[in-house]
């Protein structure tokens, strides 16, 4: 069973647009990224089996449905494999930064089985959608 991914993190981008990974997720990511845009504007990082996993569901499902079809396209089109180097850092392509609207300082949070990166006000404005949603 996959590693369960959680925890929030204020990390910044270096001159060339690289994401350290937080400590505790490097060795879940050590075989490789893919990066690529999701829904609500932000950037989800997930390990190759996990990508390559979703990635089959959609291509079962993909003969008989446009959207699906649609979907899948719109997801691999904009996603981008890396592998960490040494000190963690992945690259996120000016193509995806400029999608999430990242520049320096970023939000990464764990969400289950990947990782989100996010510009800190749209994160802040989720997350307080989110405490509304859940706290109410």
């Amino acid at each position: 069973m996959a590693r369960r991914l959680g925890g929030t993190f204020f990390p910044k981008l270096d001159d060339k647009g690289r994401l350290t990974l937080p400590a505790k997720f490097r060795e879940h990511f050590a075989n490789g990224v893919v990066v690529t845009r999701v829904q609500e504007g932000c950037l989800a990082v997930y390990d190759v089996e996990t990508f390559d996993s979703l990635d089959a569901k959609f291509e079962a499902k993909t003969a008989n449905d446009a959207e699906i079809r649609a979907y899948q396209r719109w997801l691999n089109s904009g996603s981008h494999d890396d592998v960490p180097d040494r000190q963690g850092r992945v690259t996120l392509p000016a193509p995806l930064r400029t999608f999430a609207g990242l520049d320096r300082d970023v939000v990464v949070i764990g969400s289950g089985d990947r990782v989100e990166v996010w510009d800190p006000a749209r994160w802040e404005k989720q997350s307080a959608r989110l405490d509304e949603m859940f706290t109410t």
